[in-house]
């Protein structure tokens, strides 16, 4: 694999050959100074640009950075863009995530000068690298402040709470009905999204909202204590019912307790009674279970 150094010299060393590059600034993790250094990181580059078309309809250009195995770019149907609701003006900005053959990727965007005053594709992880003619904003150094965990409102907690329970019901109706897609995705896609948002606040709540606990929540293991960070490995499951069950329970109990901090913090009132339906609900499922399958066992 290509050293940082090599990678930023082909990075650097394209913007100053290609005359349609104006300047070039870097964002991320490489630029982040909390993130832990390792190789995995990628190189998130913009260059500012004259123009987007000719970038856009050749795209010979990015074979200077090397052998490109994998791509993904804007426009792909079910990809970043669409996730991220940045499928339009691409007149004034357009971006490729590219993985080369030794193991190195950059995630590299173009935009141009109004795109770049707009600061549509900046954050406060902003770093620049190379201003041929003046155009890039003095700003302070690279900090993610712009990801912290944010307090929420006792609206947003009553709001996190009911969906959890909410769809605690709709997982024990899928595993009743024997629907395990149904089930492991809506445990998956919303009560585990919402427990996980709920840790979130629970983080913010013990950290004075000043960090931030990374994409898609990976860095739980550092700020959470080692009792609770194995119990929320316990949520995680696999296809069997049972140990389906458990996995349940263990979320419902984490969240009551991370809830009941969080709640005490923001002086919002835990849901009780939406815990206690919930469960009642989920206990009458299993209950009819247990005797759906003792008459099949007496038959």
């Amino acid at each position: 694999m290509r050293s940082e150094k090599e990678m930023m010299s082909l990075i650097i060393t394209k913007a100053k050959q290609d005359d349609r590059i104006l300047a070039a600034y870097m964002k991320g993790s490489r630029t982040n100074p909390k993130v832990p250094k390792d190789i995995y990181r990628d190189f998130d580059i913009m260059y500012v640009v004259k123009e987007t078309d000719s970038f856009i309809m050749d795209t010979s250009w990015i074979n200077f950075f090397g052998k490109v195995v994998l791509k993904q770019e804007q426009d792909d149907d079910y990809g970043y863009g669409e996730r991220f609701g940045i499928r339009a003006n691409y007149d004034e900005s357009y971006s490729w995530l590219l993985l080369f053959s030794d193991g190195n990727r950059i995630d590299v965007g173009i935009e141009t000068i109004n795109a770049l005053n707009k600061g549509t594709n900046r954050n406060k992880l902003y770093l620049p690298l190379l201003d041929k003619i003046g155009c890039l904003p003095e700003l302070p150094a690279p900090t993610d402040e712009d990801f912290f965990v944010k307090k929420p409102s006792i609206k947003q907690f009553q709001g996190c709470c009911n969906e959890f329970f909410w769809c605690i019901c709709d997982v024990s109706k899928g595993i009743a009905r024997d629907e395990m897609p149904f089930a492991m995705t809506t445990y998956n896609t919303l009560v585990r999204n919402m427990m996980e948002l709920m840790l979130n606040w629970y983080i913010g709540t013990r950290t004075d909202f000043s960090v931030s606990t990374g994409k898609l929540n990976k860095y739980f293991k550092k700020y959470l204590s080692e009792a609770i960070y194995q119990r929320y490995l316990k949520t995680y499951t696999n296809g069997e019912y049972e140990n389906f069950w458990c996995a349940i329970q263990v979320a419902i109990e984490l969240f009551h307790d991370v809830a009941i901090w969080v709640g005490e913090s923001i002086e919002a009132t835990y849901p009780y009674t939406a815990e206690e339906a919930a469960c009642g609900y989920m206990k009458n499922i299993r209950t009819q279970l247990a005797t759906l399958e003792k008459t099949d066992w007496m038959r």
